[in-house]
């Protein structure tokens, strides 16, 4: 096995500040309170942010109200160039966005880098482009925008939900108050900075950080017309109870316990790729990710043999180390709820790890997969959020299509045959809302994401994710 001489990424190329502050109408403010962030690969304090109350999420909100009236005014192509601006900013700021997000977030620097950067000036360059199409949508032949829009992300991909939420926003109209996730709201900020050299009108986007009473305090707020939240199911039923009976519009894009299909006359080799991005991609930070990996019977020694060896190789370390293939857990609340759903697996099945020595300092987890899995148990049935791994096995597609669809989630599945005919039986037959074929974990801003059942509902992403900030 070859040896990786370490290839650390520099953090010289951030500018981290000691203390930041709320972004509203367009300038940096202090809040109520203050809290620390912290590198979750070291435990080392990062900076300290302003913390937001229900005043200051009053004052983002009223300056998004003011906003509003102009930029839902403005010619589209106008609001597009804005977009533009943006997406360019991003990708001439792309290698100080990731080393922040790595730093921030604990992911791999080539994560960070080669997938959510990119990504990110990808949907603002595509939602530039609707701008001034919006008649052309598909939803009327004037649609008009909602308003402000109150946003809540999460701490798995803080940048691209970012991107995700406010692109659409935008190009349709609406205003907007994003509060980022309590771990990780650095490159927030850093996208308020963007805004600033866009020059983009103050209170068109307004940023509050705080934890989850901030984001309570936005989403009940009378003054937002549109709510969109990315996270857990548990609070998005919160979410969905308090908006319920208003105006506002809501979207909801939750968890998932998905199924990666194996079938006996996949690519094998290719197949084992596709497993381990899907699970250990990101930690396993991800709503959609493969975690139940349903083996046809017939090749399940051979694939959980290939799968292991290949773990095996995974390099887990430090994210801004260019050969890391895993990194740091987000955080030490994070860590103990994986730890926890592991040893409840360990009760029910067979637990393996690859030989792997961990860093001393920060939060880590071993990738982990369990064998003799029956869809009884705890460990394939609850969204782990962590590189963690359930196998089950199958003969029949009927049977895959059962096992694969006995989940209160629907996010998204992964099917992997050389036949195109089983590939479009099994996606309609499969209840989620994304299916990949021979692939996992690809992304596209033209293309529309979202679940079904406790996975939330609405779309983002492509023409479908112009509809839930548009009043039609």
């Amino acid at each position: 096995m070859f040896t990786y001489a370490p290839a650390p990424e520099s953090t010289a190329i951030v500018d981290l500040k000691p203390s930041y502050g709320l972004f509203v109408d367009g300038k940096f403010t202090d809040g109520s309170g203050a809290f620390k962030t912290i590198n979750p690969a070291t435990e080392e304090v990062l900076a300290e942010v302003a913390l937001a109350d229900e005043a200051d999420v009053d004052r983002a909100v009223a300056a998004a109200r003011k906003a509003f009236k102009k930029w839902s005014k403005m010619k589209g192509s106008e609001r597009g160039k804005y977009l533009f601006r943006i997406a360019r900013i991003i990708q001439e700021r792309s290698r100080e966005l990731a080393v922040l997000e790595s730093l921030d977030n604990g992911k791999p620097i080539r994560e960070s880098r080669d997938v959510d950067v990119p990504l990110v000036a990808a949907h603002f360059f595509y939602y530039a482009g609707w701008a001034d199409k919006l008649s052309y949508a598909g939803f009327g032949p004037n649609p008009q925008p909602l308003g402000v829009a109150g946003q809540v992300i999460p701490w798995n991909f803080p940048l691209l939900m970012l991107a995700w939420k406010i692109a659409p926003a935008l190009a349709t109209g609406n205003t907007v108050v994003l509060k980022p996730a309590e771990t990780t709201p650095l490159t927030a900020l850093l996208f308020a900075e963007i805004c600033q050299q866009a020059d983009l009108p103050p209170g068109v986007v307004n940023i509050v950080t705080g934890a989850g009473a901030t984001g309570a305090a936005i989403v009940n707020h009378p003054g937002v017309d549109k709510v969109a939240f990315t996270g857990s199911t548990e609070v998005g039923r919160l979410i969905a109870r308090s908006v319920a009976g208003t105006r506002k519009k809501v979207t909801l894009e939750l968890g998932g316990k998905a199924a990666n299909i194996v079938f006996e006359d996949a690519a094998l080799d290719q197949a084992v790729e596709g497993i381990v991005n899907g699970i250990f991609f990101n930690q396993g930070h991800v709503c959609c990710a493969g975690s139940r990996l349903l083996v046809q019977e017939s090749v399940a020694d051979q694939v959980l043999e290939a799968l292991k060896r290949r773990m095996a190789t995974l390099r887990v370390g430090d994210p801004l180390d260019k050969n890391t293939d895993i990194g740091a857990i987000n955080s030490a609340e994070q860590l103990a709820r994986i730890t926890a759903l592991a040893e409840i697996g360990s009760a029910e099945a067979e637990r393996w790890s690859p030989p792997c020595e961990l860093p001393s300092k920060g939060f880590w987890f071993a990738p982990t997969i369990f064998t003799g899995v029956t869809q009884a148990h705890r460990i394939a049935q609850e969204e782990v959020f962590g590189p963690v791994l359930s196998v089950l096995t199958f003969r029949t597609p009927a049977e895959a299509v059962e096992k694969a669809n006995n989940t209160p989630y629907g996010l998204s599945a992964g099917i992997w045959t050389e036949k195109g005919s089983r590939i479009l039986s099994m996606a309609d037959k499969l209840r989620a809302g994304v299916v990949w074929a021979n692939t996992f974990n690809k992304f596209d801003p033209t293309s529309p994401f979202g679940g079904y059942k406790e996975s939330g509902y609405g779309r983002e992403g492509g023409r479908h994710g112009l509809e839930g900030y548009l009043d039609v």
